[in-house]
């Protein structure tokens, strides 16, 4: 029997809140919920930013005041909607009116040499020829240049892109642990994996104790790499600046620390580490290597995301600088105005100009079906298949090709064989890679209808949240399964509200691209296909089934164990549930081992048959087989 990856936990953070239980899916969705969901969302997310704690079992204002739920959803409903999805870039990141640069200025003397006092220890070490230097007093000199001279002169300018995914306003992940020197990409990573491990229910040592040490795999990155001044960003500007890089930042630099960061401080993991990077489809070019370790046997438990935090001015400079990103003048040339509203720049399928960036960290849990059943996880999900394809010859390495189309009509054919036709046709939808850039939504769109037209579906849903979180890059497919996993349990897949049409270039002859949330009614949908679509030929679909069809397929394979597994998984809500109402008053500690545990190495005992390792119940197994015998 082939093992079936199942989504036993969820987790993470963006621009609309905390991932876990659905918080973020259902800031989306928010008017399209019943008014206890949105009051549990509003409170859940007032003490997510800040805007209130708990205390002695009450809400608590600035004042010192106690509140209800019901009166925090009230009196902060209209900061909670402010702060949340995509905005103007607030200055906790920086001002993108006053951008700090420098100016180049050649200096040239009106007759006499130029002059200027400055402390000898400012002196360039090497100094230019037409320098003359003079002691005067106080470890100071006198510079006189007798020809000419350049220097920097500390500017501001503004920059076209003004809006931005942002996370929920007064939440800082920095000072929820001790995070110093550490890239803000990487505090994410922190969060968003502990807030996965705690809501699964289960103790992590529970899991690690259920299985061999190398049976757990983490597949985790970054695409860009942490481009903040704690990694690459100071690597690269510190000497212009005027100072110099320092010990820590090339490490944490790396677009694998997302993965080495978990192995090392949350989770303690000596097993199988990867981190593959794929642009913009990363998450599921990690999730399809754990798919296939899982269904192969090589890992029965998987940590599975990634986290990003482009959120500096370079960055987007440099994304607007191809003609990537939504910036305020193509905006307003859309709408016919001097003013567009920062909160919809994004416009999946409709008149747009560009994509809008976004910070996240998303990771869920993946186990084979057998150990969920045998620890009682809770079934979120499954993940069949991931399909990966490269686009061929090309023209433009950052146009979209043919890759696509191989990818997506791979994924429904899977699942078409197994769930069947009435699945893939009533029972469906699309979590589209949905840029919002002009090429995407024609070239996605056209990709979608014609492998409808194949497949028979008529009136195909898709669904686009980058309308509301950005585009995070790696991360972004973690942000389709999020809320995936969200359309799954409430039965509404998030309308694009950012848009007031279609746009006229779109192939929607099959398609349903809902401009309003859709009602299609909770456990009324068998699957689900994610598409991302990547800078440099990077295509991915993944298949992900309901939670409903998935507990369909464990009930039959694992029929004898099913009473025990229900009963089990009683426990494991409990607990699960017990951490969602800690995470919605915002008493949060992300799990941070730092120097916690560590391995003394004298103490590993190797033998030809395992090896066993202290702090772990079971050992490292030697394989003994020779999948090479035919060939001896």
């Amino acid at each position: 029997m082939t093992a079936l990856p199942v989504i036993v936990a969820f987790g993470g953070i963006n621009a609309a809140g905390r991932s876990s239980f659905h918080q973020g899916y259902k800031r989306t969705v928010l008017d399209s919920l019943c008014e206890t969901e949105q009051q549990k969302t509003i409170a859940g997310l007032a003490c997510l930013m800040n805007l209130v704690s708990w205390e002695n079992d009450h809400y608590v204002d600035a004042e010192g005041g106690t509140m209800s739920e019901a009166e925090v959803a009230v009196e902060y409903r209209q900061q909670v909607l402010d702060g949340t999805l995509i905005r103007r870039i607030e200055d906790n990141h920086f001002d993108p009116d006053n951008v700090p640069c420098n100016n180049l200025m050649r200096l040239e003397a009106t007759g006499e040499a130029l002059k200027f006092i400055t402390k000898r220890r400012s002196l360039p070490p090497v100094l230019p020829e037409d320098w003359n230097v003079t002691d005067i007093e106080d470890g100071k000199v006198q510079v006189e240049i007798s020809g000419t001279a350049e220097g920097l002169v500390p500017n501001t300018r503004a920059i076209p892109v003004k809006s931005a995914g942002i996370l929920p306003t007064g939440f800082e992940p920095a000072k929820l642990y001790n995070s110093r020197y550490q890239p803000r990409g990487l505090q994410l990573a922190i969060y968003g994996a502990s807030d996965t491990v705690r809501s699964m229910g289960i103790e992590w040592d529970t899991v690690c104790n259920a299985v061999h040490p190398d049976e757990i795999g983490v597949y985790a990155s970054s695409a860009l790499g942490q481009l903040h001044d704690e990694g690459w960003g100071g690597v690269i500007s510190n000497r212009f600046k005027g100072g110099r890089p320092s010990s820590k930042q090339i490490p944490m630099a790396l677009n694998s620390m997302p993965a080495d960061f978990l192995n090392a401080y949350v989770l303690g993991s000596v097993g199988h580490t990867e981190s593959v990077a794929g642009a913009c489809a990363s998450f599921l070019y990690n999730l399809r290597s754990a798919v296939d370790d899982i269904r192969a046997g090589r890992r029965r438990v998987a940590v599975v995301g990634n986290s990003e935090s482009p959120m500096n001015p370079e960055v987007l400079e440099g994304f607007t600088m191809m003609g990537a990103l939504a910036t305020e003048e193509g905006l307003a040339k859309i709408d016919g105005t001097d003013k567009p509203d920062p909160r919809k720049t994004s416009r999946p399928f409709g008149d747009n100009c560009g994509f809008t960036a976004g910070e996240s960290a998303q990771y869920i849990i993946l186990m084979d079906d057998a150990l969920a059943v045998e620890l009682g996880a809770d079934i979120h999900g499954a993940v069949p298949d991931v399909f990966v394809n490269a686009d061929g010859v090309k023209k433009s390495i950052s146009s979209p090709g043919a890759g696509n189309y191989v990818s997506v009509a791979k994924a429904v054919a899977a699942a078409n064989a197994i769930l069947g036709e009435e699945s893939i046709r009533e029972r469906s939808f699309i979590q589209a890679h949905g840029s919002s850039t002009p090429q995407n939504r024609v070239t996605e769109s056209h990709i979608f209808h014609e492998v409808a037209e194949a497949f028979g579906i008529e009136n195909w849903p898709v669904a686009a949240v980058k309308a509301y979180v950005g585009h995070s890059m790696a991360p972004a497919s973690g942000d389709q399964m999020i809320s995936t996993l969200g359309v799954f349990r409430y039965g509404l897949i998030p309308g694009v509200k950012t848009t007031d049409k279609v746009a006229d270039d779109v192939y929607d002859d099959h398609l349903t691209i809902p401009l309003q949330d859709m009602d299609v009614g909770a456990g009324n949908l068998d699957v689900a296909f994610i598409n991302a679509k990547g800078f440099g030929g990077n295509n991915a679909t993944g298949v992900v089934m309901s939670p409903q069809v998935t507990e369909q397929m464990l009930q039959k394979r694992h029929a004898e164990q099913w009473a025990e597994y229900e009963a089990r998984r009683e426990q494991t809500r409990t607990a699960a549930a017990e951490y969602e109402q800690q995470a919605d008053r915002c008493e949060l500690e992300p799990i941070y081992r730092f120097g916690e545990g560590i391995i003394n190495e004298a103490d590993i005992e190797i033998t030809s048959e395992k090896m066993v390792m202290p702090g772990f119940a079971q050992p490292v197994v030697f394989d003994k087989n020779n999948p090479y015998g035919d060939m001896a």
